[in-house]
């Protein structure tokens, strides 16, 4: 979930020490950094994190060390934010950002906006795809010596991975646009690359947009190819989420909407899947996963208003809440009321 509360620089801080760490303390069993740029130009906003330099990794590992000591697994979201890229903050009115701003050139595979308000994207050069391909593997490399174990690649949201394979964003006539396949490539190029320069042992996700919500975009049935095709290439688990690449897309809100795409994903392209979309209940994600839908929860808005959502979780499961910190045992539901201290 984006914080948009770095510098200018995209060197994260004491926020993001609170942010993700309180969902260590509170018994979550992945904290995983927003979508992290691995290419100043593949900021959403000036106030993005990034992982293209030294500095970044020695300003994610004291906060990588901190969720680990939770016993938590720390993971990151690495992304080029592509034509959504180079606004201002969503408090400031999420504009875009001009050069006398401190914004830049936005680039996408075609010169096609996201929309009348957005900035024209440049079209990348083959050379140019190749030297976004390296980014997103430098930038993997510098999440693991930063402490990340788990590494997923962000290729939703009418990101610029996102904005390669539909065909409403992509209007290509080369190698990297056309078919399904060719629309794939920069996505399918790019993890094998990283696959091939990370550790065997090292967990690969990456999130897509599991369908564009619109007639004519990208499908389901896209996703379940594109997740065969990822998994020959390497990648462990696919993160089903869903729209974001069209201003037109038509989406019905309800608890659970996407948990189709992940269940589709898993049963038909035979890979793990993560389920998303207003999940916010512990028997609702319990559900999901007794049913086969899934292999795994991800959870965003209900740990942004409470991060201890999983030892609330693991109490109304369990009927016992036993792993909440030492520090917090007072608090627990099953510890008993000692009065004002128990000294």
């Amino acid at each position: 979930m984006c914080e948009y509360s770095c510098g200018d620089d995209g060197v994260p801080g004491d926020w993001h020490m609170v942010h993700l760490g309180s969902k260590a303390v509170g018994g979550t069993g992945l904290v995983m950094a927003e979508a992290t740029a691995v290419t100043p130009a593949g900021r959403l906003t000036l106030a993005c994190p990034g992982i293209w330099s030294d500095a970044h990794v020695d300003a994610w590992r004291p906060v990588t060390e901190f969720i680990s000591s939770q016993g938590s697994v720390p993971a990151i979201q690495i992304a080029h934010g592509g034509r959504k890229a180079s606004h201002d903050l969503p408090w400031a009115g999420s504009g875009t950002l001009e050069e006398d701003q401190g914004g830049w050139q936005v680039v996408g595979p075609s010169a096609i906006p996201f929309s009348d308000s957005f900035p024209l994207p440049r079209e990348l050069t083959k050379i140019e795809i190749d030297e976004i391909t390296q980014n997103f593997v430098d930038g993997a490399l510098r999440s693991f010596d930063a402490g990340f174990k788990v590494v997923e690649l962000h290729f939703a949201h009418g990101y610029l991975a996102s904005s390669f394979m539909s065909p409403l964003s992509n209007h290509r006539t080369d190698e990297y646009g056309g078919s399904l396949e060719n629309r794939s490539r920069f996505a399918l190029e790019t993890i094998k690359a990283v696959r091939s320069a990370i550790p065997d042992s090292a967990p690969l996700f990456v999130r897509i947009s599991s369908s564009e919500f619109i007639d004519g975009g990208w499908s389901i049935e896209d996703s379940v190819q594109l997740s065969k095709w990822m998994k020959d290439a390497g990648v462990d688990l696919v993160d089903a989420s869903a729209g974001g690449n069209s201003v037109d897309q038509v989406v019905n809100l309800k608890p659970g909407y996407q948990v189709p795409f992940a269940d589709a994903i898993r049963n038909q392209a035979g890979i793990m899947t993560g389920a998303v979309g207003l999940i916010r209940e512990a028997q609702q994600a319990e559900d999901i996963l007794e049913a086969g839908h899934a292999d795994a929860v991800f959870i965003g808005r209900e740990l942004m208003r409470n991060p201890y959502w999983s030892l609330y979780a693991q109490a109304q499961l369990d009927g016992k809440s036993g792993n909440w910190p030492y520090q917090y045992k007072p608090a627990s539901f099953d510890y008993g009321y000692l009065g004002p201290s128990s000294i």
